[in-house]
Parts: structure tokens; sequence; C-alpha cells
């Protein structure tokens, strides 16, 4: 993620990409190669010289950075989840004060759930899978806070009531943590949610299935689709017709990273706030806590 980090910001206008930082040089020599970026030897020389960050390191590292560039002034966007506890996340929010401190749940940024937020009622069942190839990445967190808080947080964002019930299931199969998981989540609106995520499928498969009071809609979140159907009456008679919402396909990560840069300047744009990432998170760790 760190490389795709630097390849955008380093061709977003309104930014100037200075350095990179790893603790392994190797690694920081190849992710600033190919776009002209410096590579700093300590995090603290680098955070001398710049007015944002992005944090993009294991999920154990999130709360020591973030907190040491956010007590130097600088904004920031850290990768999701915003931290490995809610104790590391409030102190990541204490630290805040009035700098932006942005969560980088990306797929909130993908154009296809941004439609289907703008219809702008709230649902009344959920289906979600979340389905990946097993790949070494990311194993220090299991599925449910690799991928699956994705899906929490969209959920939060269609439906901000909080939650009433959780009931999950999940075992470990090819790591030492919970690589598939499936829960039932409950709001107090009355919504019901039902996600499963997996890191060990044969196949990748990004759905979201929404009901609506005499609607349905269907979102691929890699196809960028959404397809949908609305009931209507008219003279006694109950019609389905097709309800597909336009969406204009983009990088969902450039679109986040848009969003974060206008934010710094003051400007008023989309993001996940760093209280909408503990939210997420506090509900994935709840999860986990169902599963165990």
């Amino acid at each position: 993620m760190g490389r795709n980090h630097v390849r955008l910001l380093s061709s977003l206008p309104g930014a100037e990409l200075v350095g990179v930082y790893d603790p392994k040089p190797e690694a920081a020599e190849a992710a600033a190669r190919d776009h002209g970026a410096r590579v700093f030897p300590r995090l603290e020389e680098l955070a001398g010289e710049i007015e944002a960050a992005v944090v993009a390191a294991p999920t154990v590292a999130h709360a020591d950075m973030g907190c040491e560039l956010l007590g130097r002034g600088l904004h920031l966007l850290i990768e999701k989840p915003l931290a490995a506890s809610l104790e590391e996340a409030d102190r990541l929010l204490a630290q805040a004060g009035g700098r932006v401190l942005a969560v980088g749940h990306v797929e909130f940024f993908n154009p296809a759930v941004q439609a289907l937020l703008s219809v702008g009622s709230p649902p009344r069942f959920v289906e979600i899978q979340r389905l990946g190839v097993f790949s070494p990445r990311s194993l220090d967190v299991d599925v449910v806070l690799d991928l699956m808080i994705h899906d929490l947080q969209i959920l939060h964002a269609l439906d901000p009531s909080p939650v009433a019930e959780i009931r999950a299931t999940g075992i470990a199969v090819l790591s030492q943590r919970i690589d598939i998981a499936n829960v039932r989540v409950e709001l107090e609106s009355g919504a019901v949610a039902n996600l499963t995520a997996s890191r060990v499928s044969s196949e990748r498969a990004r759905k979201l299935r929404v009901f609506l009071p005499n609607r349905y809609y269907s979102l691929d979140y890699q196809a960028q689709e959404i397809k949908g159907y609305r009931l209507e009456e008219e003279g006694g008679q109950r019609r389905i017709l097709p309800d597909d919402l336009a969406v204009e396909r983009a990088e969902p990560l450039k679109r986040e990273l848009e969003a974060f840069l206008a934010a710094c300047r003051g400007e008023a744009a989309p993001r996940v706030t760093g209280e909408q990432g503990r939210r997420a998170l506090a509900t994935a760790l709840a999860v986990v806590e169902a599963i165990r």
C-alpha cells in the first residue's frame, strides 16, 4: 500500500511528494525510486520537512508512528485499521487536536459505494461478501481487521445507528489467526447485516446487496457497478422496474488521497474521520470477541 500511495502522491496536483521513510532502507528505496522522492533514514528527519503524512505500516506501528507525527503538527492519513486496540485509537484521537486525522478505508471511496450512499435511505437488510485468495501480507491481523472492517465501516455509513447485537463465527485455516469469518450484526434501527470475509478463497468476490423499502441494489466493488430494482404501485397494480445507479468509475485510492489533501487545505471533502475509524475498529473487535 505504501508504494501505491507514493505512486499517486507523486502525480496529484496541489501536493509535493517530499520523501519516504521505512525502517528497511531497501523498501524505502524501492518505493521512492521511480517517483523522484528522497529516502529519509529517520522518521523525525522526514517529519521536519513536511506538512502532511501517510502511514502505511503494520497495524501494531500505527499508534506510535501516528502520535509522533501528529505531535509534530502534521495532518495524517493512517491506513486501516486505525490502530490495534481502542486504547491506541484513543491515543491518536487525543493527539490529533485541530489537525486532520483520516483513516484509509479505501473502499469507502469506491465510486459505487458513494453512489449507493447518495440514495440517502437507510437499509433494512444488508448482505456482504468479501472473499480473497491467500496472501502472506497483513497476517499481523485476522481477516476481520484485514478485510471485513472495510464493510463494517460502510455498514455504519449506510446506517449510523448503534450496534444492538453481534453473532459471529470464524476459524483459522492457513495462518495462526482467523482466516474466514461470518457475522450477523443487528443495529438499533432494526436493520440486520450478514457479512462474510475470507482470505482463503479460490477466487475473489466483493459484493454488497442492500434491501431498502421498495428497492433492492446489488453492488459489485470490483466492477464498480450497481444493479437495482424498485417496486412501483399505480392504479392498484404493482410493478418491478429496473433501477440501476449511475457510477463514474475511478481509482478509489486516488479519490481517497484527493479528499485527504482537500481536507488538509481546509476544504470540505468526504473522508473517514478518526472517530469513524475508531467506530469501525470497535465493531471489528466486537466481532473478534464474539468469535472467541
